[in-house]
């Protein structure tokens, strides 16, 4: 039976003629901030102080000693980061050029001191420009050159941190005779029968007779012999149960398990989690344009989606626990898609059991972004490895629904000044549109594939066209108001976002000693985003006005404005369904402590945006919207079950007085979305006035004109607060706008359950908070923030 022997202990990293302790897997960045040789360089602008380790050669040494009693020896590294040589006492082993594969040699019978030896990845990409030519990009870093994380280059939201390392885990594998190589799992379902057929590949010492293959799943079982290096086992199990998105039902796994035999000697075994579910991609031309929607055991979806970048920048930090915790608060918040973005990485298993066990959909890109991409060799080669490795690794996983062929690329070429300067060299579309599309094809053929994100699917049209596949709305955070979110219906939009800070414990952690202020320096080095405080201000000012020298209500007003954009869209474009299939937000999550798009920001903490997700993406949505025909409400229903009852509409002025009510009826069918036009007699007039829409719970307002032209009164109410299972209750006096308990200026430790709501007169929430180990009822009302009158 194969062995597997961990072998992360015992490693150093060579430093000044000296050995520092290594953390494998790990990197290092990480190893030197554990010898206190390098600041933590997310705090301050510590940064620029560790900016010369991407910058020089490093290599980690160990002892190897490899007696097992089997044939066989292989020295295994799940992940190395990024060009390296590995030596054994000066013997090359050999070289690596991709952080996104794994690699084995043959060890057997040797023994000595183990070196891997990483060049500068500034190196390696000046040496492959050199070789291939100039190529543009997004950003002035040599991303594009290299199979690499891209991100560890820093990006508008990411600090530039260009790592070396053994960043997956080193094991030993002794075996004899014959072991599995690879297993190809090929799932589908037709009703309620489940079809597994499983592709093994083996690895043999020498040929002969007498291999087998045997799986068991689901209690049924299946034998096949190896022919050569490979086997072909099916299995049919009867009355599976369906796996299904959050939200559309359950998650059920099955285990496989899958053994090499030799004359009934288990030689080596493999398992995996599978669940049985199909899953298509509907794209379809109609009187709209070009579709783009999921289609999951034949039932159409709106994805409620979030963008995922790399958890950490130093990626061998992200455990099994942070990777479930970030995760299972994206299902919190109603998600039920998570699209894997192509600046970053293909995640580790632990990231898609996780999406698995929560229903959450998985959008996974391959590895290419904002760039143009060599063709040729070394890179190709590089490519096509890393690409089927990976599909092949992933495939098991019921959750991933989609692959994507790059972030922006297609885009990019069309659009961002890249056909010129290329002069006819190579830049990425042989991989979009023609290897990546094959090798999905080949290995994974029961998942659909999509050659980039924006696409329209042709290049006949624009790749960006809304009205034809992906979408990526960006004129709005960059030049427009978020109000022009309602100005069109993408068919599916792959990204769109709005800034904001991290919560206020974040940034005093991050920036000691540091008077907070918008423009203070440090606050500016956590800001990578091009004019991103310009465009914070331009777009705080059509709603508010802009509060110079209070930070604390700058802080306040723009987390406010990132939830209102983001709603501003999701509602339109829900709205819209069937015609808009799903909202993609940019982002989820940060990986170091900055300002950005994220709702949950590089400490974990929730910004207001991912309360506000959580109405957005909940299977019931009331929406206010001005359209063509005047002020309608739209019932957005994505249960499976029909939603009838009353709508309650109230016209009221911001003094609390009602102009005047209806009770209406309410109907929308399951999956679906019902439209109610607003009478004409109440629909608000002037800045004073506003309406109210109540329905099961829900609630919706429509106030017509922006904030800072609304005479609001000043916000008055009471403040009280329960210990034990610490409650703090506000009722108010008069209308309170947006209000906000700021849960971390009690305690960073501490978190509120609830985001932004708006209290009517007389009007009272209940907000629970945990962490808080002393409730005071001067500090929480310290902490409350609301919209207040114009200055």
């Amino acid at each position: 039976m194969l062995e597997v022997t961990p072998f992360g202990e015992g490693w150093v990293l060579e430093y000044e003629g000296g050995g520092l302790p290594a953390a494998v897997p790990g990197c290092v960045h990480t190893d030197l901030l554990a010898a206190g040789v390098i600041p933590d360089p997310f705090l301050g602008r510590n940064e620029t102080e560790a900016a010369w380790v991407g910058r020089r050669e490093w290599a980690y040494t160990t002892g190897l000693s490899a007696p097992s009693g089997h044939e066989r020896t292989d020295l295994v590294f799940d992940g190395l980061d990024t060009a390296a040589e590995i030596t054994l006492d000066g013997r090359l082993l050999g070289r690596t050029r991709n952080m996104h594969r794994s690699y084995r040699f043959d060890v057997t019978g040797l023994e000595g001191r183990l070196a891997v030896r990483f060049a500068s990845a500034y190196t390696e990409a000046a040496a492959v420009r050199d070789r291939l030519g100039e190529r543009p990009a997004a950003y002035a870093e040599p991303y594009q050159y290299l199979r690499k994380m891209a991100c560890s280059f820093g990006w508008d939201w990411g600090p530039t941190l260009v790592t070396a390392g053994i960043w997956r885990p080193v094991r030993l594998e002794h075996w004899s005779t014959a072991r599995i190589a690879r297993v190809r799992p090929v799932v589908t379902a037709r009703q309620s029968l489940g079809v597994v057929e499983l592709r093994v590949d083996v690895e043999r010492i020498r040929a002969g007779a007498g291999l087998a293959v045997a799986v068991r799943v689901g209690g049924q079982e299946a034998r096949a012999p190896v022919e050569g290096t490979g086997a072909v086992v099916r299995v049919e199990v009867p009355d599976v149960r369906l796996w299904w998105p959050r939200g559309y039902g359950e998650q059920p796994l099955y285990e496989v398990e899958l053994t090499l035999l030799h004359e009934d000697r288990v030689l080596d075994s493999w398992r995996r989690r599978i669940g049985f579910r199909t899953v298509e991609l509907d794209r379809r031309p109609d009187e709209h344009g070009t579709a783009f929607t999921l289609v999951v055991n034949g039932e159409r979806l709106f994805a409620r989606g979030v963008n995922w970048i790399p958890d950490d920048v130093f990626p061998s930090r992200v455990t099994r626990d942070r990777y479930r915790e970030r995760l299972g608060r994206a299902a919190e918040a109603g998600v039920d898609l998570v699209r894997v973005w192509g600046g970053g990485l293909y995640e580790s298993e632990d990231f898609y059991d996780a999406c698995d066990e929560l229903g959450l959909l998985v959008w996974q890109d391959f590895p290419f972004a904002c760039a143009a991409y060599p063709e040729e060799q070394p890179l190709r080669g590089e490519v096509e490895a890393e690409a089927r490795e990976n599909v092949v690794r992933l495939m098991p996983h019921p959750s991933l629904a989609l692959w994507n062929g790059n972030n922006e690329n297609l885009w990019g070429f069309r659009d961002w000044g890249w056909e010129e300067p290329l002069g006819g060299e190579s830049w990425g579309e042989g991989y979009y549109l023609g290897l990546l599309p094959r090798i999905v094809a080949e290995l994974d053929p029961a998942r659909p594939y999509t050659a980039g994100s924006p696409w329209s699917g042709s290049w006949e049209r624009h790749p960006n066209d809304p009205a034809h596949g992906t979408h990526h709305s960006w004129e709005v955070w960059n030049r427009a108001d978020y109000a022009e979110y309602r100005s069109e219906v993408p068919r599916f939009v792959a990204e769109f976002g709005w800034q904001a800070p991290p919560a206020y414990a974040t940034l005093r952690r991050a920036l000691p000693g540091e008077e907070l202020a918008a423009d203070s320096p440090g606050m500016l080095h956590h800001q990578k985003a091009d004019d991103g405080n310009g465009k914070l201000r331009r777009g705080l000012e059509p709603h508010f006005a802009f509060p110079d020298g209070d930070f604390d209500r700058w802080h306040y007003l723009t987390q406010v404005n990132q939830a209102r954009a983001v709603a501003a869209g999701i509602e339109h474009w829900r709205a819209h369904w069937p015609v808009c299939a799903g909202t993609v937000v940019w982002q989820l999550n940060d990986c170091w402590p900055v300002t950005s798009w994220a709702a949950i920001d590089g400490d974990g903490r929730e910004k207001p945006l991912w309360h506000e997700l959580r109405r957005l993406y909940a299977d019931r949505l009331l929406t206010l919207q001005v359209r063509e025909r005047g002020l309608v409400l739209a019932a957005v229903n994505q249960a499976a079950r029909a939603w009838n009852g009353d709508l309650a509409l109230r016209r009221m002025t911001v003094d609390g007085v009602l102009v005047g009510r209806a009770l209406l009826p309410l109907a929308a069918g399951a999956r679906a979305v019902a439209v109610v036009d607003v009478p004409r007699g109440l629909r608000p007039e002037g800045p004073a006035e506003f309406l109210v829409a109540d329905a099961d719970g829900l609630r919706a307002l429509y106030f017509p004109v922006p904030d800072r032209e609304i005479p609001y009164p000043k916000p008055e109410f009471e403040v009280t607060v329960a210990p034990g299972a610490v409650t703090v209750t506000v009722t108010a006096r008069t209308l309170v706008r947006d209000l906000l308990l700021q849960a971390d200026r009690l305690d960073p430790a501490a978190r509120a359950d609830r985001g932004l709501v708006t209290l009517l007169p007389g009007e009272r929430v209940t907000i629970g908070v945990s962490g808080w180990e002393t409730p005071d009822v001067a500090a929480a009302r310290a902490a409350l923030y609301c919209v207040e009158p114009a200055r």
